[in-house]
């Protein structure tokens, strides 16, 4: 039963798509996101943040603030979470598809 759930999970948020909820709790490592799901919640783990430089609680978007968030993976146990990212350098892959090399398209 859990693995069809966690099916479920995956097909709906997959790895790399780009999602949107509001922050719903800050902890010392990081922040929970409500993504609309009764049954997962996002998190944002302190280096899920920056690309450089270090994060603080401080820097921590404010309860109650809208995302988005790129999928990374899961906490596949009664946690029930979808792990996400902020970081600027994967926001940008979820949002630009670049395909490479684009030198021989020229």
């Amino acid at each position: 039963m859990k693995n069809e759930f966690w099916n479920n999970i995956k097909s709906k948020y997959q790895l790399g798509d780009l999602v949107y909820g509001k922050v719903a709790a800050h902890t010392p490592f990081g922040v929970f996101v409500d993504i609309g799901d009764l049954q997962v919640k996002g998190i944002i783990q302190i280096p899920d943040f920056l690309d450089t430089g270090l994060m603080t609680p401080e820097m921590y978007p404010e309860i109650g603030s809208s995302v988005g968030a790129v999928v990374l993976g899961y906490t596949e146990d009664e946690r029930n979470q979808v792990w996400l990212s902020v970081k600027p350098s994967v926001l940008q892959k979820s949002l630009v598809k670049l395909r490479f090399p684009a030198a021989s398209q020229v």
